[in-house]
Parts: structure tokens; sequence; C-alpha cells
């Protein structure tokens, strides 16, 4: 069995091993990271040989932890990332690069539309109907894009969002609400087979999905991390949030799993207060007592133009990983037109929790 993980922020760890009785054989850790004293190494394969298969990361990271030698030196390496690799080499999880990935970057489509695209995109990928897809959204109007699990009245200024002329939609995701305006945001879907995130935990998917981006802005100077459990930021300050769905496949079989992100690349701070209902408790596990400073804007950090970043982002990703030109099919967009309309646009969807 052979399993891959990059460490986020750090470097590749890849496992090669057997089981046999229920327990790993023939162990062995290798990859790209740093590790000192050189003795470490092979302490790494060792610790695991003869644990049950079954356990799981944080105990395989603990083995490990008691076997190195004092003083041990990891660079772009932990105990974990060595755990999460054998997890997924015993779920038989795939690798980025196992894929024939499809771009998707189009005119502007309304809100609704956008998150009923969401849905239908990452349903025909757990169908096997669409390859592994990068969708980069261009919005046509401004919008308020609250989570699945979101109270609408408590996130939502109604007067606030009338008078700015904003369209309030409910995405099928959990997570936080999102203040978005044309030309001052970024939005990216992953829509990904499970396979690719087979091994991992939840929160780990999110770190994993998003270190591609991560290596992006780095391309740009900026030095950007994954704080758990859904942002991406620097040292200026939040950048970012992803959120997720996971899609069972036909017949309940694996499915697959939509990553969205909104980056903020500039901002009207004013505004986004005057229409979103931002509470102190909120802000309180954000160390800061200000909503105005918990996003700093990628056009300040980078001075790029928007479209600049975008064009960055994508060529990053067709590096690490091969990305070809697609589009929406008719099929995928009439389907999406009908949810937008019957679901995503109707005030039952975006009201379902009041």
């Amino acid at each position: 069995m052979h399993g891959e993980y990059k460490v986020p922020g750090g470097k590749l760890v890849v496992v090669d091993l057997d089981v046999e009785d229920g327990v790993l054989r023939r162990v062995r850790v290798a990859g790209d990271f740093f590790l000192e004293p050189d003795d470490a190494f092979e302490v790494l394969s060792h610790a695991l040989e003869g644990a049950p298969a079954d356990t799981d990361t944080a105990g395989l990271a603990a083995r490990i932890d008691a076997a190195l030698p004092e003083g041990t030196v990891m660079y772009g390496l932990t105990s974990e990332g060595v755990g999460v690799a054998v997890r997924r080499a015993l779920a038989h999880a795939t690798d980025w690069t196992d894929y024939d990935w499809q771009l998707i970057h189009e005119s502007p489509q309304s809100p609704a539309l956008h998150m009923a695209l969401d849905e239908v995109i990452t349903t025909e990928v757990a169908a096997g109907l669409r390859p592994p897809t990068l969708r980069v959204w261009e919005w046509a109007a401004p919008s308020v894009i609250i989570g699945s699990f979101q109270s609408l009245r408590n996130e939502v200024d109604p007067d606030g969002a009338a008078r700015h002329g904003i369209e309030v939609v409910r995405r099928i995701s959990g997570g936080g609400a999102m203040f978005v305006e044309p030309g001052n945001t970024i939005t990216y879907s992953l829509s990904v087979p499970e396979a690719l995130v087979q091994g991992l935990s939840f929160a780990d998917s999110y770190a994993y999905l998003d270190d591609w981006v991560l290596g992006a802005l780095g391309d740009m100077g900026i030095k950007a991390w994954y704080q758990p459990l859904n942002d991406i930021a620097t040292d200026a300050g939040k950048i970012a949030g992803a959120a997720q769905k996971r899609m069972v496949g036909p017949g309940g079989g694996p499915g697959a799993v939509l990553h969205h992100v909104t980056m903020s690349y500039d901002i009207d701070a004013d505004k986004m207060l005057e229409v979103l209902r931002i509470g102190r408790e909120k802000l309180s596990d954000k160390g800061t007592k200000s909503a105005k400073k918990r996003v700093d804007p990628l056009r300040r950090q980078t001075g790029l133009p928007r479209e600049t970043v975008i064009e960055k982002m994508i060529d990053s990703f067709r590096g690490r990983y091969g990305l070809t030109a697609g589009k929406v099919t008719e099929d995928e967009l009439a389907r999406a037109q009908e949810l937008a309309r019957t679901k995503f646009g109707s005030a039952e969807w975006t009201g379902r929790v009041p």
C-alpha cells in the first residue's frame, strides 16, 4: 500500500507498507523533508512496525514521538503528518496528480446560480460524469452568502441589504456569512472525488485542499497559512474563508467533496458592517475588537490587479497538477438554472433557518 501526504506549509511524506494479520508490516517512510540526527530517519519506520492497522493518526504519531531520539529536529515534517500518510495508504487514497483536472472560468453569474452550479458540478463529479474541477467564479451582483446552518435574521440586517441592493443567498455548505462585491472578491470551488481526501480528518482536509493556494500566494510574495478550522491568514490578517460539503455517490457509494473559498481582494468595510450583523462573540475568538480589522485585502498585500491575482492562482494550480480548459455543459447549466429558480432563489431555502 502506498500513501502520500504533503504536510501543510511543509514537505511531502511518502509511506509504503503491507498489512498482515491486522498489523503494519514492512513500513517504509520517505520524503523530501529534513530530519536530524540522521539516525532518527530509521526510527520513523521502525516505530510503526507492528502497529494495529486500525490505529488512528494520533496513535501512530504517539508511537513515533515515543521512539524518536531526544533532541530530534523535524523540518517540514511532523509525526502527525507521517500518521496521516499511513492512514491514506490504508484507505487507498488518490493524489492530485492522479486526475485530469478541468478549469471552469466563465462570464459573471448571479449569486443563486453560483450556489446551484456548485451543487450540480459536485454531484457530477460524485457520479463520475465529470473530472475533478476547479471553478473560478465571476460575480454578476453583490451578495451576502450565508452558511447552510446560519440564522438569517442573526446574520443579515435586511434594511442594510436592501439599501445597498445586496442579494442574500444560502449555500449548501456550513460556515459563516461572506460579504461579496464583484470587483472586490475572488471565489473558487474545488469539486473533487472523495478518494482524494481519504485518510484525512475533516479538519485536515481543509488544510490539504487549501495548500495549493498558499503556494500561489507565496509566489506573489504573500506568506499565508491555513488557520483552523477554515481560514487562510497572513501576518496582516485573514484573507479568505473556506467551506465544504460532502456529497454521496450513486447508490450510496464513494462521493465527492465540494470545497469553496472566498478571498477578499478589496473590501468596503463600512458597507459590510451595515449589511452583516457581526456580533461581539464572533469577534472575541479572532482576537480583535474591530470587524474592519478581521479581513486584510489582497489588493493591499499584492499591489496587483484582481485579474492578475486570479491568473497567477490558475497558473500555479496548472503548474502543480495540470489543468485543461473546460466549461459548464448545456445540461449542467439547465439543471443549475432550475435549481437556482426552485431552491437557491427561493425564500423558503434562504429562510430555512429564520
